[in-house]
This record gives C-alpha cells, structure tokens and sequence, in this order.
C-alpha cells in the first residue's frame, strides 16, 4: 500500500535532494538492527516521517559518512538521531502486520516466513510503542473484516489507513501531537485512496475487492478521485503548515505539494498510452 509518499526529484534543489538521501539512507543503516530482513522493507513513507520530526524538534543529529554496499566506489552520508530510529522501527512494525495480512488474504508461504522472522522485533516494539503498535494491529484487524464483508463506505475504509498513520506520525503526546495526528490521517486517507485508484484495474481482472469498483462508471469516477485525493492532500498540508517547521521546509514541502503526485501522473500517463494504443488498434482492424 505504501510507496507514494516521496520527492519530485526533478523540483528539488541538488543540495536537497543530497540532504533527503542523507535521511534515507539514515533509516536505511538504522534497520540494520533488524539484520538483512530489516534493510528490505526501507520505504520513502517513513523517511518522509523521519525528516519532518527532525525537522520540527531540531534536536542535534550527527552525520555519518559511509560506503554503501549498492553503491561502494562512492562515500555516502546518512543521518544519525532518534527519529531516524523511530521510522526504522515503525517500518518493521507496519511490514509485520502487513505480511500477517497478506498471509490471510493470500495464503502464500512466504509472507507467513517474512512474519515469523519479524515476529521476535515486534514484542520489543510493542512494549516500547504500545499505543502505535495497539493502532496497526486494530487497523489490520478492522481493514481485514471489512473488506471480506463490504460494510463500510469508502470515505469509512480510507480512514481506518488514516487512523493508523495519525498515531504512527505522533512519537510523543505534546503541544504538536493535535497537528501531527491531522496530518497523518488525512495522509493515510490519502494513500489507501490512492493504492485504490493504482490497483482498481487489476483488481477488476483478478476480482479482488476494491471500494472503487462499485463506484460507477470509470470517466465519471476518475474526476471524482482525483477531486478527493486534491481535497485529502489539501487538508493534511494546512495540517503541516500549522506546525512551526523551519529545517528542511523545501524538502516536506516538495513532498506534500509534489511528490505525492508522481505515481499518480505516472498512472495517467500509461493509462492514456494504453488508450491511444488500443484506439489505434481498432482503427488498424477497422481498414481492413
């Protein structure tokens, strides 16, 4: 589900871009905690998170510089604090939860083995993080049953995605938790959306549940998703910025204004390719 919360690299300043790598790549090293398996589940959802909580406690950090083993003939840099820390641990919380899941609907081998080798982390997790680790397992649980009953609406579906993410965004309760809470949820309606629109086609084929596919027709429901998401992206970036960040503002900000965008401009490009294609298709069938 996740993977759309991430830059426009083409809008971002090289000095930028090279401080976003330096976070990833912070996370990265991070989930060497968790061996091999930890380093596979890095995303750019939770670098995004690791940046912004950087960002508005602007507590120090240490930079570290390294030769990584994809790229070894070049030095990198990552970051090293807490939040960096708290995105690695909560990327191994959300893949554990979400391999139990993908073993439920699918029942392949694998993610059940994914699961048991996360499963020793996740206690730890779950002592440390309580309340996070309480809001994936509930949000697992409640997304589970209500796809295989169909009894909840769309708007109700995306916000059990937002529910979760509001807490998993929100490290500590303080003066900031109310707008980092908002931020989330509107952010995780936004993603379960989004993940909606990308797979409603394959999931038509495959016969798959999708909220969208009852959604009437395909011309008239690609306006009113797209109308949504801008109105779900709207509402999470007055959430960001209500809250008092001033380091690395143009990174969150090309991610939030932009880069949110990119697998959905993508969609519609291949989309209108595969249109074009097909009606020249039909035109070459129709002269013959």
């Amino acid at each position: 589900m996740f993977g759309y919360v991430t830059i426009n690299e083409a809008e971002l300043k090289i000095k930028d871009f090279r401080l976003y790598r330096s976070f990833y790549c912070g996370v990265c090293r991070s989930l060497r905690r968790y061996g091999i398996k930890g380093r596979l589940m890095l995303n750019y959802d939770l670098t995004f998170l690791a940046v912004l909580l950087t960002a508005l406690y602007e507590d120090a950090d240490t930079t570290v510089r390294f030769r990584c083993p994809l790229h070894p003939m070049r030095k990198s840099e990552a970051i090293k604090n807490a939040y960096c820390d708290y995105a690695a641990d909560m990327t191994v919380l959300l893949a554990y939860y979400q391999c139990l899941d993908h073993w439920r609907d699918e029942r392949q081998p694998l993610y059940r083995a994914e699961a048991a080798l996360l499963k020793p982390s996740i206690k730890r997790l779950a002592e440390q993080y309580p309340r996070q680790a309480e809001a994936v397992a509930r949000y697992v649980a409640s997304l589970h049953l209500a796809e295989a009953e169909h009894d909840l609406s769309l708007d109700e579906l995306c916000g059990l995605t937002g529910a979760m993410l509001a807490e998993i965004c929100v490290l500590r309760e303080d003066v900031y938790s109310a707008n980092l809470r908002s931020l989330g949820f509107y952010l995780g309606k936004f993603i379960y959306l989004m993940d909606a629109v990308e797979d409603l086609e394959r999931d038509g084929k495959k016969g798959c549940f999708n909220p969208l596919l009852a959604q009437g027709c395909p011309s008239e429901l690609a306006a009113r998703c797209e109308d949504m998401l801008t109105a779900l992206m709207a509402e999470c970036a007055r959430a960001f910025e209500r809250l008092p960040v001033l380091l690395y503002s143009d990174i969150l900000r090309n991610i939030l204004y932009s880069g949110v965008w990119s697998k959905y401009e993508l969609l519609l490009a291949r989309r209108q390719k595969n249109a074009e294609t097909q009606k020249e298709k039909e035109n070459g069938n129709g002269s013959l």
